[in-house]
């Protein structure tokens, strides 16, 4: 079970005017499942996103960048089971193949579709299941179809993740409504697994694209559950413009910042729902970085430490094992501050200092850490005593269940 995260009622979810969802059974992997999702967006809708760095990127990843070149999005198809990834060819044909027969649907262009794909690696995407889908998706679309929506984009997931806001600009009601899916293979570099948010504010494009890249670089790319990043990571952001405020052309603006808060919250909750419904995990830790000279560095730290097995299996048990934490911040060190002083590092879990000075706390003792590690929501902080950059990361626990999950995945 996720780790303090409950899925949000579907009237909490705040309906996005312009844009429309639609869920269905299509049967892409496994029968008796809702998994294909729909989604509309009126004309005019402005369109950006950014994706995977791995070079294995899915087919529908690398067709995503090519429309969204274009611009003018009217739709995008989500299918989970299977990945379309490693697919060579064949997965670009079918990938292609998908837009076309949504484009053929809707009796719009192919390059305005964009498509989306997660689930098993290596396999062939059934286009032909998705597209008998589509009537099916077409005749469930409604604006008020988030919470389905959000359970149709699941694999592993224990929980469906979701979140929305409302805020006023310029004297019109603004909503963010969004949802996300990921529980696994998750180390986002540039976004996280699938992350759909929507706004009915009207944003011109180059604001939307340094919108969403801002976004993701304080949310969906500071967690990790395992330090894999996945072949299909893409996270979307869609403005209808529907609310009818004059259309924001300026990111410096307070409309823009006030827009670009919302938008920044609703990521920062489903990024981290992703975390607290890690594979197996049992404890939601946030990793603090504090007194580096750069940001990148700070990150490297907070990433050497949440990527660790050694010290996401202690904080499983609750062992109090805590060199683990100071050899991943000499590992960052090495590959990433080859003039760290560890000597000024401090170490903290909870409230308890377990470091300073390049070694132990002298007041430390072993049944403070063992006690502060219970909690299922813990905080490491780390002062690197070089500057007053700070960085914040969040991760979770590893459990003899994300062994199991992972071993049995295909079956």
């Amino acid at each position: 079970m996720p780790v303090n995260y409950q899925t949000p009622a579907a009237e909490q979810l705040k309906l996005v005017p312009g844009v429309q969802l639609g869920v269905t059974e299509a049967g892409i992997r496994k029968a008796n499942r809702r998994d294909l999702t729909l989604i509309t967006l009126a004309p005019g809708a402005q369109v950006a996103g950014v994706f995977t760095t791995n070079r294995f990127c899915a087919a529908p990843v690398q067709v995503c960048r090519e429309h969204l070149v274009s611009g003018d999005i009217r739709a995008l198809v989500i299918n989970t089971g299977i990945a379309n990834a490693g697919t060579g060819e064949q997965g670009m044909q079918t990938a292609r193949a998908s837009c076309e027969a949504v484009a053929r649907a809707l009796n719009v262009n192919a390059a305005q579709v964009l498509p989306f794909s997660t689930g098993v690696i290596m396999e062939p995407l059934p286009v032909n299941r998705l597209e008998r889908g589509l009537p099916g998706a077409i005749a469930n679309l409604a604006e008020n179809n988030w919470h389905a929506a959000a359970h149709a984009i699941m694999t592993t997931d224990t929980v469906a993740k979701a979140a929305s806001r409302q805020l006023v600009l310029s004297g019109k009601t603004i909503t963010v409504t969004g949802i996300s899916k990921g529980a696994g293979m998750i180390k986002p570099n540039v976004a996280t697994m699938l992350g759909f948010v929507a706004t009915d504010a009207a944003v011109t494009q180059d604001v939307l694209a340094k919108m969403v890249k801002s976004a993701a670089d304080v949310s969906f790319n500071c967690v990790t559950v395992d330090g894999d990043t996945s072949t299909n990571d893409s996270f979307v952001l869609m403005a209808s413009g529907a609310a009818g405020n004059a259309p924001i052309n300026n990111l410096q603006s307070a409309d823009a910042q006030a827009l670009l808060g919302a938008v920044t919250e609703v990521a920062m909750e489903l990024s981290q729902a992703i975390v607290r419904d890690g594979e197996g995990a049992t404890k939601f830790i946030t990793v603090a970085i504090k007194g580096g000279k750069t940001h990148e560095e700070c990150k490297a730290v907070g990433y050497w430490i949440a990527h660790s097995p050694l010290v996401k299996t202690a904080f499983f048990a609750s062992d109090p094992n805590l060199g683990r934490i100071l050899a991943a911040i000499g590992n960052a060190g090495a590959q990433s501050i080859p003039d760290l002083d560890t000597s000024k590092v401090k170490l903290w879990i909870g409230d308890v200092l377990v470091s300073l000075n390049g070694g132990r706390n002298p007041d430390y003792r072993e049944e403070q850490g063992a006690a502060v590690m219970q909690p299922a929501e813990i905080t490491i902080t780390v002062d690197l005593g070089r500057g007053d950059v700070a960085a914040t990361l969040w991760t979770c626990d590893f459990s003899y269940d994300y062994v199991k999950i992972n071993a049995d995945y295909r079956s």
